[in-house]
């Protein structure tokens, strides 16, 4: 059995300051550091997400262009494709990550099963490549793409496990909510002091 952890989506544009930024991204960023820095050894794959969305269009009606964003289905430009917003923030380590996936790439895309391998292939056909069956699952935002990434995970047939003091979310209801439901569809919640390896 080969145990993965996923790191969703820590940019720029999602940590303080940025286009979407949330309270607490930064240190979420930092807490991954420490716990590649002190349990690498746990992991036998380490994903990591990026939103990658297109300059040049709306990328599926994602970009609220015309009118102002609901903030549900449509958001204020962010992690456009080689911008400053869409690099790993500085406090992400990032030389323990051994594959990146970048994902809305023209079209809306919350869950990391949604986006690409950088040298082609699905995040899932890396999974079975690699023998990974179970999963844990730290990043931004609890409430929209760690929680979308952790459901497809469950879909996926993994287990899983989300890392609750390395994520951090939009608002606080909405993130207790998220970690309610994956719980309810059979993720672990966990704490990184309890990671082992």
């Amino acid at each position: 059995m080969g145990r993965a952890l996923f790191i969703v989506d820590v940019q720029n544009d999602f940590t303080e300051g940025g286009a979407l930024g949330v309270e607490g991204g930064r240190a979420v960023a930092a807490g991954i550091s420490a716990l590649l820095a002190g349990h690498r050894g746990a992991y036998d794959l380490v994903v990591a997400s990026r939103d990658w969305h297109d300059a040049d269009n709306d990328n599926g009606g994602h970009f609220a262009r015309d009118e102002a964003p609901d903030f549900v289905d449509t958001w204020p430009v962010h992690c456009v494709a080689g911008t400053f917003g869409a690099e790993y923030n500085d406090e992400l380590t990032t030389r323990s990550i051994d594959v990146h996936i970048r994902k809305g790439q023209g079209k809306p895309a919350y869950s990391i099963f949604e986006g690409t391998v950088e040298k082609g292939g699905s995040v899932a056909e890396l999974l079975d490549a690699r023998g990974i069956t179970a999963i844990d699952i730290a990043g931004l935002a609890t409430d929209y793409c760690v929680r979308a990434s952790a459901l497809d995970a469950l879909q996926n047939g993994r287990e899983v496990r989300v890392i609750t003091d390395l994520v951090a979310g939009v608002a606080p209801e909405s993130s207790r909510e998220a970690l309610a439901e994956v719980a309810r569809a059979g993720a672990d919640l966990v704490r990184s002091d309890q990671i082992e390896g």
